[in-house]
């Protein structure tokens, strides 16, 4: 129940009884919608830190909890403005097996870098050190939050967010701009020669977003059963590790009820595929995968990366042959 009503909230609920699958419906009704989203939370994000810079104050973790959500929800769209300077990754650098986000964050408060006094230049830092993965250091790591001086911190949180905001307001306006009509243009001299591509475009980010799911979010943290690593889960300073899968899936799902739209039996078997591994997240009540120790609640979080794996060969097996494409290579591959 949890799921669904903030699914419905969302904009993610699962389509039913449309026409064959169409670009211009998931250009408009899925891609723009979640990006918009971005931007707007984003500069609310921006705002709230600019209010009030404390890392424990609700509206400021409160707006970091909506804009994180928003960016969840569209983080499979990894292609076109979100490759462009490497944007996606200047939101999302994880997983980062080094630890080279809290490491850079620290170098720049024990140096008082100045670069983080301006926004516009904060955009040449390294990656890690930007976006909502090095937010949630300074807004939940306990050793962040009181390292340095306490002006500094807060001119970090502040430009961390500014520049997230001005990243997803690039990203945004490249898609409606741009990007929105070249998906929607397909031509011989065109970025997308035909319909085909674009389609094969949109089931990659399907398939690697499931990928990305599998391995990362419930891989990483399940680690192996002679050596768990509970603490790799995603987001877990700030209790979002579970909210994360959950909303990558809403959102997938709703991304492959519009690709399977004109064949009913393929559209009401990736949407069961879909709730059942949703129902056992759901009933998991485990949010930074904690669990995955003990072998019993362990077992639990397998049966979930076992469901979304069942999604992914749905995926490749059916829906792919179904639109006449395959996923082909993806931003995982080779990694």
């Amino acid at each position: 129940m949890r799921r669904t009503i903030l699914a419905a909230a969302l904009g993610v609920v699962p389509v039913t009884g449309m026409a064959a699958p169409s670009v211009t419906d998931i250009v408009n009704a899925h891609i723009l919608p979640r990006f918009e989203a971005l931007k707007e939370a984003s500069v609310t994000l921006s705002d709230a830190a600019k209010a009030d810079c404390d890392p424990t104050a609700e509206p400021l973790r409160g707006a970091y909890y909506t804009a994180f959500d928003a960016w969840i929800t569209a983080s499979h769209l990894r292609f076109g403005p979100t490759e462009v300077d490497d944007r996606g990754f200047a939101l999302a650098f994880w997983p980062d097996s080094r630890g080279t986000t809290p490491r850079s964050l620290a170098n720049l408060i024990a140096e008082e870098d100045p670069i983080a006094s301006s926004p516009d230049a904060y955009a040449d830092v390294s990656i890690a050190a930007r976006g909502f993965y090095a937010l949630e250091f300074l807004l939940y790591d306990d050793a962040l939050m009181q390292a340095g001086d306490a002006a500094y911190r807060c001119t970090l949180v502040q430009t961390v967010s500014a520049d997230i905001a001005a990243t997803t307001a690039a990203i945004y306006d490249d898609w409606q701009t741009v990007y929105a009509d070249v998906m929607q243009s397909p031509g011989p001299d065109a970025p997308y020669r035909s319909e085909e591509e674009v389609l094969q475009e949109m089931l990659r980010a399907l398939s690697t977003g499931l990928q990305f799911t599998e391995e990362s979010r419930l891989g990483r943290p399940l680690g192996t059963f002679d050596r768990p690593r509970p603490s790799r889960a995603e987001a877990r300073r700030s209790g979002r590790s579970a909210r994360h899968v959950m909303l990558s899936l809403s959102s997938l799902q709703d991304l492959a009820s519009r690709l399977a739209a004109d064949d009913a039996d393929l559209s009401q078997s990736l949407n069961a595929e879909f709730d059942t591994a949703l129902e056992k997240l759901d009933a998991l009540e485990d949010p930074v995968f904690q669990g995955v120790a003990e072998p019993m609640s362990r077992l639990k979080v397998e049966v979930i990366q076992q469901a979304v794996g069942t999604i992914r060969e749905t995926v490749r097996a059916d829906l792919g042959p179904k639109l006449g494409v395959a996923a082909g290579f993806n931003a995982l591959d080779g990694d």
